[in-house]
């Protein structure tokens, strides 16, 4: 049989899960009955969202030309964050389907895909899609797919993935435009671990790429990574369900393998399977490590115990590899976890999920990025926790990183796009038209500076058409400072941030402007006051809740009155030494506000 291997790419909301339905509905790998939207979306918060979070994996039987093809795709994500699922999709496969929307042309994430398949040398068709819609412009977009990604314009397929519309050229230029897999059959066994679930009843389910030699129930498997063995005790496809299979797989094929795993530490995404009684002689080469963008601390909140949010956790990252987490605590909010996440949106997820699948739930810290510390003996050290910054005698300098932001936006939003980043500290890159209506800006900024909502208001200057794709280029030294936060006189160590010493003073106003408005009143005085060092450089005050003592002394001598007042008076100073302040989980969250 002809085996396919390819995945499904494109920007986020293009239609590459509805195009998905589509190609199962037409090989009938799915009835009437069973379809339903976004089919390959298992989680409900992907269909809540209306995106993808984890990529799919799906084998479907077409027959072209006469010929029997098995076409094993994978649905990938589109947005940003989601990069690391994208890549492990990519180095599965010898093609991909590139799918632009027909209303809005070449998007960041286009670009970014395109270039991420092209280093992976496969095999790229560009797919047009939604050219039922009266806004589409097909013949546009195909001629932006040449002049952006070099992919000529007649090598464009049109479709509809809701109508079906183009559907059966698009299975034509599968079977005839992308190569066969890549391995041998009759070499030592080599399968890629690409993905992974967790199951209640039969452990870790393994997704694995055989890319040489066979695979069969029974045999006894090696983890190269982790050195462990195992035996085969299940064996199968996603057709699209899983579907045990009882005949060996050969090179080329993909599938899950379920080996009795209890464990979640021993399986590694990227790791590769080999038999233990023939071994190859080498590991395939796996996955780059993907880059965490974004660290938080989260604590059990509620009746969850801190036990409870370590086992959701641990359950989560056998799912997710692609965030860490470490004990961290903290003597405002106890014993938590340090985790580092990929983006913004992939930290929203995590929680989510954690919340929903784990059954736990959690206060969440403000989020940071990672630093680089070098200290006045030579040493590099980084740091994701701004209270972990070393005393200021020590520090030779601080590096952050740096991203270099490409932003897709109509022309008339130019000058707009250009005021927020320069204050954002960006450093212009450069500048290309797209087409007569849009252009693409290259722009150099602190990652610190876009993760919260840099994104949101490129979206409300540009009106919704603006898009935007990072990468991290480097760390780069600057003036920076770490500004720490008290509240009644002590430092709360979640609250501290690492700011630009020309924007501390501005910054630290308006931060305690805003946890004033989230901080209940007490029955004392609360000081809040940012400091850099031992200096304060901006205070405000929350003011006591008020009580009058003396609404029961009406008539009489006025000496009463004020014995009442001085005894209120040495009551509030006796209460603010002793007292302790409630911050809410808000609290938290104030640091992440900017100014403009």
């Amino acid at each position: 049989m002809n085996i396919r291997n390819f995945c499904i790419i494109a920007h986020i909301d293009h239609g590459k899960s509805t195009l998905a339905d589509r190609m199962l509905q037409r090989t009938g790998a799915i009835s009437e009955r069973d379809m339903r939207e976004q089919v390959l979306d298992g989680m409900d918060l992907e269909r809540e969202r209306g995106i993808t979070i984890k990529a799919s994996a799906v084998s479907v039987k077409h027959v072209h030309g006469g010929q029997p093809y098995l076409l094993n795709f994978i649905d990938t994500p589109g947005h940003v964050d989601f990069h690391y699922e994208v890549s492990r999709a990519l180095t599965a496969c010898e093609g991909a389907i590139l799918v632009v929307d027909a209303t809005q042309g070449v998007e960041a994430q286009t670009v970014a895909n395109a270039y991420m398949a092209v280093e992976a040398n496969l095999e790229i068709i560009p797919v047009v899609n939604k050219i039922d819609l009266p806004s589409a412009r097909p013949e546009d977009v195909a001629l932006e797919i040449e002049q952006v990604l070099g992919l000529p314009a007649q090598d464009v397929i049109f479709v509809s993935a809701k109508s079906g519309a183009g559907i059966d050229e698009l299975f034509t230029a599968i079977c005839e435009r992308l190569p066969g897999p890549r391995g041998d059959a009759d070499a030592k066994t080599q399968a890629l671990i690409f993905d992974s679930v967790y199951d209640d009843y039969r452990g870790v389910v393994v997704y694995f790429r055989l890319f040489n030699g066979r695979l069969k129930l029974t045999d006894k498997v090696l983890m190269m990574g982790t050195g462990r063995t195992y035996t085969l005790t299940e064996m199968g496809k996603f057709i699209p369900k899983m579907t045990v299979m009882r005949e060996p797989m050969a090179a080329g094929e993909v599938g899950y393998a379920v080996a009795s795993i209890k464990n979640l530490e021993e399986v590694n995404i990227g790791d590769t399977i080999t038999l233990a009684t023939n071994p190859a002689d080498e590991a395939l080469a796996g996955y780059q490590e993907p880059q965490r963008m974004v660290f938080c601390d989260f604590y059990p909140a509620g009746d969850t115990q801190y036990d409870d949010l370590r086992d959701a956790i641990d359950r989560l990252h056998v799912n997710d590899a692609s965030f860490t987490y470490a004990p961290q605590s903290s003597d405002a909010l106890g014993f938590g976890f340090r985790c580092g996440f990929l983006g913004m949106l992939h930290m929203e997820i995590i929680q989510e999920r954690l919340e929903r699948e784990g059954g736990v739930k959690i206060v969440q810290t403000a989020p940071t990025v990672t630093y680089e510390i070098q200290a006045t003996d030579g040493n590099v050290t980084r740091i994701t926790n701004p209270a972990d910054l070393p005393d200021p005698s020590q520090v030779q300098e601080v590096r952050e990183p740096i991203v270099s932001v490409e932003i897709i936006t109509p022309n008339q939003s130019i000058g707009d796009l250009m005021k927020l980043c320069e204050s954002r500290r960006g450093l212009y890159k450069k500048q290309q038209f797209l087409s007569d209506t849009r252009q693409i800006l290259v722009y150099e900024l602190p990652l610190a500076e876009i993760i919260y909502d840099f994104y949101d208001k490129l979206k409300s200057i540009t009106r919704g058409y603006g898009t935007m794709d990072y990468t991290l280029t480097g760390f780069h030294r600057d003036q920076l400072v770490k500004m720490d936060i008290l509240i009644n006189g002590s430092r709360v160590d979640a609250l501290s941030v690492i700011v630009h010493r020309d924007k501390a003073e501005a910054r630290g106003r308006s931060l305690l402007v805003r946890l004033k408005k989230e901080i209940d009143r007490h029955l004392f005085e609360i000081p809040l006051q940012a400091a850099i060092g031992g200096k304060i450089i901006a205070r405000e005050t929350i003011k006591s809740v008020g009580k009058n003592v003396t609404a029961k002394c009406y008539g009489g001598d006025v000496s009463r009155k004020r014995k009442l007042l001085e005894k209120q008076k040495e009551g509030k100073r006796r209460m603010k030494r002793v007292g302790t302040v409630d911050i809410p989980q808000e609290a938290f969250m104030a640091v992440l506000g900017t100014d403009d």
